[in-house]
């Protein structure tokens, strides 16, 4: 086979997933769940978990719109936040607020045993110290909350019969290196994974949730083993929900951009090192990452390149990616324009990354908020 037949074939190839991808993605936009603003939530104990490692810049942010939220709440309530040894003054801020507020409670975190990395054993510390039953809400100080996300996003959790829920909050992204790479957070389980399906199956390997805004019933979380099952997990989240489903519970993501808001990243620099500590397990092995990125770029970039080179068939290829972008970024509450257009340019820098990160596992160069991140899978 001539390699311009080759070629073709994998432009023809590429396009014919770029458009499943889409069709997946706009089903999966009609069917995916959203917390209700007008809901209202059963009065049972609340337990708001929060760990902070040098968190001064957003602490008084994130807890200020906790506070208000937690204001709506019908049921007991307490907001646990646990310092885990920082060195901006984050204890002290904590502290502070703490002394204005009886709900907020001020925890003084120890260093991670020998085979913990350092945000699971600082939500297990959180764990142990919260109500028995009800539902745990685990939040990441960079999330900012809606007065009604608790109650809005407890609600649909119990009217599901689920045992997790993971609101994903929208990602403010502002700077190059974020709008290419943030959006594809959500696009990415918005174009792979049916939700329909996952919903109600079992099955560990159709699971996605994000760890910034994350319910879990009190009961469920401890029979599922807690954050001890996923003590050495980066991707703990993921995991979690993982370990929950194989315990027989039930859990789903769901589109939280009216509940909270995050930004995760300031500037190429943060971006680099937060992707750098965790996409080499994203996919479960260095084959695996390389089969994936392989896989997104034979789909979305190699369609755009042929579209350059005068292909018709690359051309809908291409523009197949970019609507499935842009479908993902208008429910999600991000920018789809002009940054959609980017999309092949967003899949080549994320597996680049994906490429630095299983470089940076293999060499033990992973870091991450001043800690070495040894033993990890």
């Amino acid at each position: 086979m001539r390699l311009a037949d080759l070629g073709r074939r994998a432009t023809a190839l590429g396009t014919a997933l770029s458009f499943a991808s889409l069709g997946l993605t706009i089903d999966n936009v009609l069917r995916v769940r959203r917390p209700s603003r007008g809901t209202v939530a059963e009065a049972e104990p609340l337990s708001v978990l929060i760990p902070m490692r040098n968190e001064a810049s957003t602490a008084s942010r994130c807890l200020t719109a906790v506070l208000e939220a937690a204001d709506r709440w019908p049921g007991p309530v307490r907001v646990l936040v646990l310092d885990d040894e920082s060195d901006d003054g984050t204890g002290a801020l904590v502290a502070e607020m703490a002394g204005r507020d009886r709900r907020i409670e001020a925890i003084a975190g120890s260093p991670p045993p020998p085979g913990w990395l350092g945000k699971s054993w600082a939500c297990r510390q959180l764990a142990d110290a919260a109500f028995p039953y009800g539902v745990l809400a685990f939040l990441d100080a960079d999330v900012v909350l809606e007065p009604h996300a608790f109650t809005s996003s407890a609600a649909l959790l119990r009217s599901l019969g689920l045992d997790l829920l993971s609101p994903y909050p929208r990602q403010i992204a502002n700077g190059a290196a974020e709008r290419l790479l943030q959006p594809l957070l959500q696009w990415s389980w918005l174009s792979t994974l049916p939700l329909g399906v996952a919903e109600n199956s079992s099955r560990t390997s159709l699971s996605a949730a994000n760890g910034q805004f994350l319910l879990v019933d009190a009961v469920t979380y401890r029979q599922a083993g807690g954050h001890e099952a996923v003590r050495d997990v980066v991707l703990e989240d993921i995991a979690l929900l993982r370990a929950v489903k194989a315990a027989g519970g039930r859990g789903i993501v769901a589109e939280g951009s009216e509940v909270a808001t995050c930004r995760m990243y300031d500037g190429w620099r943060e971006v680099r090192a937060g992707y750098r500590k965790s996409l080499w397990s994203a996919f479960g092995s260095p084959a695996g990452t390389g089969a994936v990125t392989a896989g997104l770029c034979l789909t979305y970039v190699l369609p755009a390149l042929a579209a350059l080179a005068g292909s018709r068939v690359g051309a809908v290829g291409y523009l197949a990616g970019v609507a499935s972008r842009a479908v993902s970024a208008g429910c999600t509450g991000g920018r789809a324009w002009p940054d959609a257009l980017a999309h092949p340019i967003s899949v080549l820098l994320f597996a680049a990354l994906a490429a630095d990160s299983s470089l940076a596992r293999r060499n033990g160069e992973l870091r991450w908020k001043g800690r070495v991140l040894e033993g990890v899978r």
